[in-house]
């Protein structure tokens, strides 16, 4: 049979296909998301308002050019988006990454993989946590940060352990305000450089200048970028609370990454000409909101700083926790993690003890520094990408010999090589504190990895059922 693409594929069996048994699991998790609720959850964990915070320092380092660096940004992810849907229509089961590579390659590379993407996933939610603590505080001084952090745990960790349901429902409200929010913004800002602001009138400068773009420059974008679009792929892990999931979760990941892409890019493009051509006074850190003051005044920053603390502390708090649960779920399933994580609550259908353990575990780790807490994420994020795309072209294009026909080439070969290449030039830009950290992670992963298969010898019952 053929997919979406129109490529062959083979499935261990054509009558089950999307279900789990196929895979020697059970059916826990409550399947009830919809494509559009997939392409709403990855919008909302990649952030619709997520330029507003680093506008200044991505404008300033690309000469003013941040739409440019949002558009290479898109092209370069893409690649890797389109090897997620492949391996999700043939593997369409909890745990992203760590079973697609477990699945496609062995257990044992694909519990290395899995550890890494941990430290990205399991270290996103403290961002925002942080991140939101302080703007609160900002706000309201009498309410100390880590108040502030207890409330927003409190209520992500609450609706996330009330069912998949209920995230998504909290969702599509946030969803509709972040958008709310970015067409004011918009439309405020058009008018603003249509009345003689900024660069007075819709020039190309900002998005494409011949001048300043060379090779160099286009490298320096995607390294950029590429960290920007980070969690598109965590749509992955709600596979088995999907309908559908063999085509749904691969066409919500290329959506969704091309919706937020195309978001991004005109937000970006809107803020650089009102601010114009000088940008010599923009700052790194306030740089956006130097722009809302300059269009709309203090009532308007201020509105779209409650917008920024919406978007952080609720809508990605709450798909970054519910994304790193699953992937401990399916690990934890598979007797690579803890047994109490795998453990689903009888009435709401989640796995509610590990998501404690995620608020708990954020509650600690909002306290440290957050440039080592990126260092860790980016990693992770990154490596595990690059071991995602190889897994493509190892699972489809050598072990099963889907070799014949452009398409075959196209999305088994062409395309994984591509976000291999794209990717691995973004991570020879690390600096030695990032490699640091991340190969001491790494290190830690072999180690347990070795224990619990004994050498490396023993695979989960799981897949040995289905023969991997």
């Amino acid at each position: 049979m053929s997919d979406e693409n129109g490529i062959k594929n083979s499935t261990p069996n054509e009558v089950d296909k999307g279900s789990v048994e196929q895979f020697g699991y059970k059916q826990e998790l409550n399947r009830v998301l919809t494509l559009k609720d997939l392409i709403i959850y990855g919008m909302l964990f990649m952030v619709i308002v997520a330029p507003a915070g680093i506008f200044g320092e991505v404008h300033i380092a690309s000469g003013g050019m941040a739409p440019f660096v949002y558009l290479v940004g898109l092209c370069a992810m893409t690649f890797t988006a389109l090897s997620y849907k492949q391996m999700s229509h043939r593997f369409p089961i909890a745990g992203s990454v760590y079973t697609y590579v477990s699945k496609g390659i062995n257990p044992h590379v694909g519990f290395i993989t899995g550890w890494l993407i941990l430290i990205d996933y399991i270290l996103i939610p403290a961002l925002p946590c942080g991140f939101v603590g302080i703007w609160c505080n900002d706000m309201i001084p009498a309410i100390p940060v880590p108040v502030w952090v207890v409330i927003f745990l409190v209520v992500n960790t609450a609706i996330n352990i009330r069912g998949i349901k209920y995230t998504a429902i909290a969702d599509w409200i946030i969803f509709i305000i972040e958008i709310i929010a970015f067409v004011m913004f918009v439309i405020i800002a058009l008018r603003f450089v249509l009345g003689g602001g900024g660069y007075g009138a819709l020039v190309a400068a900002p998005i494409f200048d011949p001048v300043k773009i060379n090779l160099p420059f286009v490298a320096t974008a995607a390294s950029i970028a590429c960290l920007s679009f980070l969690g598109f792929d965590g749509i992955s892990t709600l596979a088995e609370e999907t309908i559908k999931p063999e085509k749904t979760v691969g066409n919500a990941t290329v959506l969704a990454l091309v919706c937020i892409g195309a978001i991004f890019i005109l937000f970006t493009y809107t803020a650089a000409l009102a601010w114009g051509p000088d940008i010599s006074g923009l700052d790194e850190e306030i740089g956006f909101f130097q722009v809302t003051q300059l269009i709309g005044g203090d009532l308007f920053r201020i509105f779209f700083l409650v917008v920024m603390i919406i978007a952080a502390g609720i809508a990605n708090m709450l798909t970054a926790q519910a994304a790193i649960v699953r992937i401990l779920f399916g690990m934890s399933r598979d007797g690579m993690m803890p047994k109490f994580m795998s453990k689903v609550h009888k009435k709401f259908q989640t796995p509610y003890l590990t998501t404690l353990f995620i608020a708990a575990f954020t509650l600690v780790a909002a306290m440290i520094p957050v440039m080592t807490i990126v260092r860790f994420i980016n990693f992770g994020a990154l490596t595990s990408f690059i071991v995602l795309n190889f897994t493509v072209i190892y699972f489809f294009f050598i072990k099963e010999k889907n070799r014949s026909g452009f398409k075959n080439i196209f999305f088994y070969l062409v395309c994984p090589a591509i976000g291999m290449f794209i990717l691995g030039f973004v991570w020879t830009g690390f600096d030695w504190p990032t490699l640091l950290v991340g190969f001491s992670w790494l290190a830690a992963g072999i180690i347990i990895g070795a224990i619990k298969s004994k050498g490396f010898k023993e695979v989960p019952e799981s897949f040995r059922n289905i023969g991997v």
